[in-house]
């Protein structure tokens, strides 16, 4: 059983279920999948079993893994009150989301729920706990549409800014398909204000233009790369190169992989690929062309980055700095 390494107060840290951890002791990282999901656009195929989720980490312990980050956020069954038994049971640092995804993924008692403040839910989810749970998020996770950004995505968007400018937390952001990363930096960072080093792009693997990416790039956003445990035919063979040639023109800093597990069918213990595929094959097969400096940059250092913060100090008031 692997021991966080705490974090010292007032340095950047990322915020795990168990506490908050020194960046550098994060380790291997799935920078974006799911232990838990739920959603009415996936029935069926709900990740709700416990011990699944158990065996799912220890394959992915096994293939090397040391961290996982869980993008599901509120409403979707993200299981916090699990996440600290696994995570002490696997070795593996996780990390779960606050925020909210696209409308069609709730039942529409669950956004009134939500209320007219849902900033005051993220914050109150990174700082105090999610529930009754004493388990915090360390990031916050929302979602555009596909080549635009709704009024769903702007009221939710314009609340991760305003949570992101209370706690430092990074806000990561599912792009419909991959499309829409300019609308999204436009609205987030140029209108609200929060930092481009402080948003995460992703799924550029479902649409990996080259002019795109180095727009999406310029701008200084963490790039995610995360689809392996599901099928992209149509582009999953560019990555490689979309990688590198993002690399090649300075941008190998801001590159982070994951792996997206979803369904119920898709974890490996149910014959899927599930999360040990991101290190058991994608990352030799990325190896071969990007050379394993790189790869191991992608799955180690640029994660501890992206997802470290300069949290508040408890009870603290609203930050004003982007940490």
């Amino acid at each position: 059983m692997t021991v966080p390494t705490p974090a010292v107060a007032g340095r950047a840290a990322v915020r795990t279920v168990q506490g908050d951890l020194a960046p550098e002791a994060l380790g291997v990282c799935d920078a974006h999948d799911h232990l838990f999901l739920r959603s009415p656009r996936l029935p069926g195929q709900e990740l709700t079993d416990p011990e699944a989720a158990a065996a799912e980490l220890a394959a992915f312990r096994a293939a090397g893994g040391g961290a996982v980050i869980q993008w599901t956020p509120h409403g979707m069954g993200r299981g916090a009150e699990e996440l600290p038994r696994l995570a002490r049971d696997s070795g593996v640092r996780l990390v779960v989301a606050t925020g909210l995804h696209q409308a069609v993924h709730y039942a529409p008692e669950v956004l009134a729920r939500v209320g007219t403040d849902p900033a005051g839910l993220f914050v109150a989810e990174l700082t105090e706990g999610i529930g009754d749970t004493g388990v915090r998020a360390g990031m916050i996770k929302v979602a555009g549409g596909f080549h635009g950004v709704d009024a769903h995505a702007r009221w939710t968007m314009a609340a991760a800014a305003e949570a992101h400018h209370a706690t430092g937390a990074v806000v990561g952001v599912h792009l419909e398909a991959g499309t829409a990363a300019e609308d999204v930096v436009e609205l987030l960072c140029d209108e609200h204000g929060v930092p481009p080093r402080r948003v995460i792009l992703g799924h550029l693997n479902r649409f990996p233009d080259p002019g795109m990416l180095r727009r999406a790039a310029r701008t200084g956003a963490f790039l995610a790369f995360d689809g392996p445990s599901r099928a992209h035919h149509a582009t999953d063979w560019r990555l490689p190169d979309a990688l590198r040639a993002l690399a090649d023109a300075g941008h190998g800093a801001q590159l982070l992989l994951g792996g997206d597990t979803t369904t119920a069918a898709a974890r490996s213990v149910n014959g899927g690929p599930g999360m040990p595929h991101l290190l058991r094959r994608q990352r030799h097969w990325l190896a071969e062309v990007l050379g394993p400096e790189l790869v191991t940059r992608m799955l180690t250092v640029n994660p501890a980055r992206a997802f470290a913060a300069v949290w508040p100090s408890e009870g603290g008031g609203r930050r004003t700095a982007d940490g």
